[in-house]
């Protein structure tokens, strides 16, 4: 919750209904009288179940959209639904309820699709040493949401933002002329609080990174067999993480291998927004 807690979520919400509703929305007040109260259900339609996660955006969305809601049940953030089983109910002014409804959901779905793809990974490498970790590769304006949503799929975040650490890339190497001299301009810049990780693409990358004293190297898109001989290199000094190309398929692999961290962009940029089903309850 911590990252939602210094994050702007009326003003996102606020935008995200604003594009939703524009004028006012004509069919909610063309059949909806503005004071008549009732009672939401949202429930899991997902074959496999998912993970819960966007309880407060649901009910923040709502209230927003003038719904005035009361929860009379929530599954908590983190919570493994089942298809059929109820996420929420909510009572409140109708007419803010559906007001409310397609953008509340939109938020909901996209974070428990997140979350539920991180549980999957962090599940399948299970007694490894390995941790999986998310990418910058979120949905614009989104990011606050969707790193708190990794978390709550039980995965960890990366850096936040270009802000949160040094990182090194194959573009900046480049840019500063070779590894020994951007790992020294980085050195000479960051912060001794900051570890400095740079990107490797080969082992002898790995070898030259480390003479030059890096604190953490990301094996990018290296074999199984690269990755063990990173680690037989590195010793447990450094920490190694892996990343391109990840999927449930290989992660557990590539977690075996010895690495340290495994960042998963897909968890993110590809998540399949879950399906959820709001239904207002008859008279």
């Amino acid at each position: 919750m911590e990252l939602l807690t210094q994050f702007d979520l009326d003003k996102l919400i606020k935008r995200a209904l604003a594009e939703d509703i524009g004028q006012g929305d004509i069919t909610t007040a063309a059949t909806v009288p503005p004071d008549k109260s009732g009672l939401a259900r949202i429930t899991v339609k997902e074959r496999d179940g998912i993970v819960f996660c966007g309880g407060i955006v649901l009910e923040k969305t709502l209230a927003i959209a003038g719904a005035e809601p009361q929860l009379k049940t929530l599954a908590a953030d983190g919570a493994e639904l089942e298809r059929g089983a109820i996420a929420a109910e909510i009572g409140g002014l109708l007419a803010g309820l559906l007001v409310g409804e397609r953008t509340a959901l939109n938020l909901v779905q996209l974070m428990s699709g997140i979350a539920t793809a991180a549980r999957r990974y962090v599940d399948a490498i299970a007694g490894t040493r390995a941790k999986i970790v998310d990418t910058r590769k979120t949905h614009p304006g989104l990011r606050a949401l969707e790193k708190y949503a990794v978390r709550t799929g039980g995965a960890s975040n990366h850096r936040f933002g270009l802000d949160s650490g040094v990182l090194i890339k194959d573009n900046h190497i480049a840019a500063a002329g070779g590894i020994r001299n951007a790992l020294e301009r980085a050195r000479s810049f960051a912060p001794h609080t900051f570890r400095i990780e740079i990107e490797c693409e080969d082992l002898h990358q790995v070898e030259e990174a480390i003479a030059n004293c890096a604190n953490a190297i990301l094996l990018d898109n290296m074999t199984v067999e690269q990755m063990r001989e990173a680690r037989a290199i590195a010793g447990d000094a450094v920490i190694l993480e892996a990343s391109g190309g990840v999927t449930l398929e290989t992660v557990r692999a590539i977690a075996e291998s010895g690495v340290d961290l495994i960042s998963v962009g897909a968890i993110t940029h590809s998540a399949r927004a879950i399906d959820l089903s709001m239904r207002i309850a008859s008279d």
